[in-house]
């Protein structure tokens, strides 16, 4: 019964990842191509994608919490906690949660470092059209 939860945990959290990953995909293809005008935006992208699986899977499968329905505690009268319909319920949720707030917080930080490089680009930007026109009217 074990074995099942941990592969249905598995599953629900890889499942969760891709939804997440389709959704935000294109987003997260358009603002790195707007932060690096390179072929290398593509492999960040792919870094980015695979990030989110591992975190969203690493969030969702939490072997620690899991290990309770294998391990005798000292609460429970050193008896195995027994998986029901109810705790099943409880970890399923709990995975789609966990999954969830994982990759939120990943894309949270990413968000904020790509809004702190599109800054830094669109001074460079707005910076070199008035460094053109200084030039001009200097060598005129």
């Amino acid at each position: 019964m074990f074995v099942t939860l941990l592969i249905v945990t598995f599953l629900i959290s890889f499942v969760v990842s891709g939804i997440v990953v389709r959704m935000f995909g294109k987003p997260i293809d358009k603002i790195l191509r707007r932060i690096i005008a390179d072929e290398i935006s593509q492999a960040w992208v792919k870094y980015l994608k695979f990030a989110i699986y591992v975190v969203g899977i690493s969030s969702g499968v939490r072997i620690w919490s899991l290990e309770r329905y294998i391990t005798p505690e000292q609460l429970e009268r050193g008896q195995i906690i027994e998986l029901t319909t109810e705790r099943w319920v409880l970890e399923v949720y709990r995975t789609i949660i966990g999954s969830l707030q994982g990759i939120a917080w990943l894309l949270l930080i990413f968000f904020i470092f790509a809004l702190i490089a599109f800054v830094i680009v669109r001074i460079f930007e707005l910076r070199r059209p008035m460094n053109e026109e200084i030039k001009e009217t200097t060598y005129r």
